[in-house]
């Protein structure tokens, strides 16, 4: 039975909290303990002119392709905030290649500039409806309330609109939600549930990292039952970024039923397993594209 692995991490421009030290290498080292398939970044800089002369340390060239290098063979960057110095947005990494992507604004105001960067993923398992794909959509939304409606809104316009309605889905992203509030509207309107909620009743705390409080990040699945999902904090974590990563495995659902092991159907079981807060994990390339 196939098993998908799944990260998503605001890494906070690869800087430590209040921008003190460059942290991109010990991100990446990080992330490959993860062993994700597919991983959702937010907070990506795309590009910054300043920041080579700055910091003896910086990688050459975008944030994303640094991060994905020799792990992830595919990736995309979706460009959300544009200033005179570079750029910053959204980035999927992939083991599988990437069919296509669109990145989407659905800033609120000209404050703060946020997107939906969606791609289509082609597993490589053929089924009896032929190859397996499953799509993907990184989020980043804004802080206020009424930006937030408006986000959520039309993030589930556009998934109605160019998503068929049983094609296996995986959003995941930072929304700022930290009143719970997208939950109920996603399950509603798209049937999709949080991977944390379906085993603890609740989303991860995943803000700030040294000492998650806030329920701000998000994984939300249709088409997948979740076979295991954990935060990553800790000592090795904490200094990384201002939120902490979250990580899930999961199942295709359609193989899960085929195979009559009796797990329910995604997004309605509650597995055994209850997730865990870990605090030390251990453990030709296709030029990567710009969604614009």
């Amino acid at each position: 039975m196939q098993t998908l692995k799944i990260a998503t991490y605001n890494i906070h421009k690869g800087f430590s909290h209040f921008n003190r030290r460059v942290m991109l290498h010990e991100l990446r080292d990080r992330l490959r303990e993860l062993n994700a398939d597919i991983v959702f970044l937010q907070e990506v800089q795309g590009e910054h002119t300043r920041h080579a002369e700055r910091y003896y340390n910086y990688p050459d060239g975008a944030q994303h392709e640094f991060l994905a290098e020799e792990i992830w063979p595919h990736c995309v960057y979706g460009k959300n905030a544009v200033y005179e110095a570079g750029h910053h947005g959204n980035a999927i990494l992939s083991r599988f290649p990437i069919m296509q992507s669109l990145n989407m604004n659905v800033s609120a105001h000209r404050f703060e500039s946020r997107g939906l960067l969606h791609c289509e993923i082609d597993l490589g398992k053929a089924n009896s409806a032929g190859r397996q794909r499953v799509h993907c959509v990184c989020a980043h939304f804004g802080l206020f309330a009424k930006g937030k409606r408006a986000q959520t809104s039309a993030l589930i316009e556009y998934v109605r609109n160019e998503i068929p309605p049983d094609a296996p889905l995986i959003i995941a992203g930072d929304f700022n939600d930290w009143r719970n509030q997208m939950s109920r509207e996603m399950s509603g309107e798209l049937g999709m549930h949080d991977v944390f909620h379906l085993h603890n009743g609740s989303p991860a705390r995943s803000y700030p990292a040294a000492l998650p409080l806030l329920r701000l990040d998000r994984i939300y699945v249709r088409g997948f039952s979740v076979l295991h999902s954990d935060v990553h904090i800790g000592r090795n974590w904490q200094r990384l970024s201002d939120h902490a990563a979250l990580s899930a495995q999961l199942y295709m659902a359609s193989e899960i039923v085929a195979s009559g092991s009796g797990v329910g159907e995604a997004g309605a079981q509650r597995p055994e397993h209850t997730p865990q807060y870990v605090r030390n994990v251990s453990t030709a390339r296709p030029h990567p594209g710009v969604a614009q």
